[in-house]
């Protein structure tokens, strides 16, 4: 699994959307489309390219999954509990990275834990709390990718059998015509 690193890195995976939330998380998805063999030919690809899938390399870097984590200071004050939250990010992902190959992934804290509840910045309950919620984010977002793949995969389907049947149809209905006797006066 790859880490993003740069800020755009994150703006791009970010701006393509949220898969799953919690009350405390938003998981971020962009699939990474896997790159053609001869890249020379490819503009987009190069410095100052506006392409985001540039930004996750070439070859079989785009087939692991990216992952990044966003705690901010807003939401978690003290740098010991950002960390905390940033390992079992990282920690939980791993627990799911083949779930998550072929796109990059920013997990995004969006609002705070009670200090009243955890008052120790790093407390066992905190780490149970924030495991809990991480594991339910990546199942949610992993039961929806693979709804997409089904449906993706029944819609071609659909799309491959289609034609088929509408000219089975066609014919038949065709044939009915044809076979019908003509009204005589």
């Amino acid at each position: 699994m790859q880490r993003l690193k740069t800020r755009p890195q994150f703006q791009a995976t970010m701006s393509a959307g949220t898969i799953a939330r919690t009350s405390h998380f938003a998981l971020h998805r962009m699939e990474l489309v896997a790159m053609q063999k001869d890249m020379t030919a490819d503009p987009r690809t190069g410095p100052g390219s506006d392409d985001p899938q540039a930004l996750f390399g070439i070859g079989e870097v785009r087939e692991q999954a990216w992952l990044g984590a966003m705690v901010p200071k807003r939401w978690a004050r003290r740098s010991v509990t950002r960390h905390a939250i940033k390992r079992q990010i990282y920690a939980v992902a791993f627990e799911h990275e083949a779930a998550l190959a072929h796109a990059a992934y920013v997990v995004r804290l969006r609002s705070g834990f009670d200090r009243k509840q955890f008052v120790s910045a790093t407390s066992d309950p905190l780490k149970a709390a924030v495991r809990q919620e991480l594991q339910q984010l990546f199942a949610t977002g992993t039961r929806r990718l693979t709804k997409e793949k089904q449906a993706s995969h029944s819609a071609a389907d659909l799309k491959k059998n289609l034609p088929q049947a509408l000219d089975g149809k066609a014919s038949a209905a065709s044939d009915s015509i044809a076979h019908q006797a003509e009204p005589q006066p």
